[in-house]
C-alpha cells in the first residue's frame, strides 16, 4: 500500500522524538540510539558529526526506512513511518527519500543508464529512461550512459549514485559519508556537485560525516555520541 501525499503544511520536513533502537548480542540487548529528538526543517541541510559508533548511521538507516526502531517516532512529510508497512515505506523511499551510501550500491550488471532507470521504473516514471539521461548529464557522465559499474572509477560510479538518488527530485535526501570511498580530490568534486544539485533542486540534506568541513557547508550542525544528541 503507497503512503499518502504528502501533507502541505509548515511542519518540519522530517521529525523524530524519543527515538530508540536497541539491538539484541550475546552480552546482552546493546542501545544504538538513545532517545533522540530531532526537527529537519523543509530546504535545510543538517549534517550530523560524532565519533565511529555514536549512532549516526543508525538514526539515517531508521529515518529511511530500512531499520525498524523500538521506540519512539519518526514522521517525514507529515505521516508517521510507524504504522507503515514495507510496501509502503518502500514507495515512500522511491518518492520522498534519496539516499547516498559510502558505498555506492550499483547494480554490477546493469549499465550507469539503466542503474538510475530502475528506481524511476519501478515508481512508475513513464520517461524512466529519458530522465535517467539527463540526470547523469547534469553530473557529468553523458558519456558513461552504456558503461557497466566495472568500467567506472571511483568517482563516476558515485556521480552515478548522486544520479540516481536526485533523478526522483526527492525531497530529503540522507547521505552517508558519501566520500568516505574516495580520494581527497575526487571527495571535493563529488561533495561539490552534491551541494551544486541540492541547491538547485531545493532538496532537504542530512549528510553524515567525519569531516567538520563539509559539515560547516551545512545550515546546522548536530554532534551526536553514545547514541544521543550532545550539541
Amino acid at each position: 500500500m503507497p503512503p499518502p501525499d504528502p501533507i502541505q503544511t509548515t511542519a518540519p520536513l522530517v521529525e523524530v522524538r524519543g527515538l530508540t533502537l536497541t539491538v539484541p548480542a550475546t552480552g546482552g540487548p546493546v542501545n544504538i540510539l538513545r532517545g533522540i529528538d530531532l526537527t529537519i526543517s523543509q530546504g535545510e541541510a543538517v549534517a550530523v558529526v560524532g565519533p565511529s559508533g555514536s549512532g549516526k548511521t543508525s538514526l539515517l538507516m531508521v529515518l529511511a526506512g530500512l531499520e525498524r526502531p523500538s521506540g519512539g517516532e519518526v514522521i517525514i512529510s507529515g505521516h508517521s513511518l510507524k504504522g507503515m508497512d514495507e510496501d509502503a515505506l518502500a514507495a515512500l523511499r522511491r518518492r520522498d527519500i534519496g539516499i547516498v551510501f559510502q558505498a555506492f550500491h550499483l547494480i554490477p550488471s546493469m549499465t550507469a543508464l539503466e542503474n538510475v532507470a530502475i528506481p524511476l521504473e519501478l515508481a512508475g516514471v513513464a520517461d524512466a529512461m529519458a530522465r535517467a539521461e539527463a540526470s547523469l548529464r547534469d553530473v557529468g557522465l553523458g558519456h558513461r550512459l552504456t558503461h557497466l559499474p566495472g568500467q567506472l572509477s571511483g568517482g563516476e560510479q558515485q556521480r552515478v549514485a548522486l544520479a540516481r538518488a536526485f533523478a526522483a527530485r526527492p525531497r530529503l535526501l540522507l547521505a552517508d559519508e558519501p566520500t568516505g570511498n574516495l580520494d581527497h580530490d575526487n571527495g571535493d568534486a563529488i561533495m561539490a556537485l552534491l551541494f551544486s544539485m541540492r541547491e538547485t533542486f531545493g532538496t532537504t540534506l542530512m549528510l553524515i560525516t567525519h569531516d567538520l568541513g563539509l559539515a560547516a557547508r551545512c545550515d546546522r550542525v548536530v554532534s551526536m555520541a553514545d547514541g544521543r544528541i550532545t550539541a
